[in-house]
């Protein structure tokens, strides 16, 4: 509670519980090594309608919010809010849980992030249903204002394409 308090997250909006869950597995992973950019944690507050930026990424060693803005779910995964998540390829919803981050490229969507998902039965098909971070025109507030909700990608965290290199 400390450093979600000192860091004043819930101006931002970030639901105190979607933070201590991801604070709790951050340290988990950076205690196992897994993690190489220790400092970056990077939550999808999925408590919060597509609508909303529920996209944060934080600097924990300077305790600092980098970015904050809208990302998509899955299309099967709800409209305004994700409700349905699956790890099934050609399911079209996003996956739960922890991810790390690998290699970046240039696809279909532009510049996107490789992702890979690490917990069994959950999200660890996401490497290979190919499940990125990329960048999207149906990610923007006029969008979402004149729809209540956002586009939706097959499963991809998708963000809005300004965002997609410097995340």
């Amino acid at each position: 509670d400390s450093i979600y308090e000192h860091m004043d997250l819930s101006e931002t909006g970030l639901a105190s519980q979607a933070f201590q869950l991801a604070f709790k597995g951050y340290n988990k992973l950076v205690q196992k090594g897994l993690v190489n950019l220790s400092n970056i944690l990077t939550i999808v507050d999925f408590s919060k309608s597509s609508s909303e930026k529920r996209l944060f990424v934080i600097d924990m060693e300077d305790q600092k919010v980098l970015f904050q803005t809208l990302v998509a779910h899955g299309r099967n995964s709800g409209l305004r809010f994700a409700t349905n998540f699956s790890n099934k390829p050609e399911s079209n919803k996003s996956s739960l849980g922890f991810y790390l981050t690998l290699d970046t490229y240039y696809g279909g969507n532009g510049y996107s992030l490789k992702l890979r998902g690490l917990e069994k039965g959950i999200n660890d098909k996401a490497y290979d249903r190919a499940i990125v971070v990329h960048g999207s025109d149906y990610v923007n507030a006029a969008f979402a204002g004149s729809n209540g909700f956002l586009g939706r990608s097959f499963g991809c965290p998708a963000v809005p394409r300004k965002y997609a290199a410097p995340i």
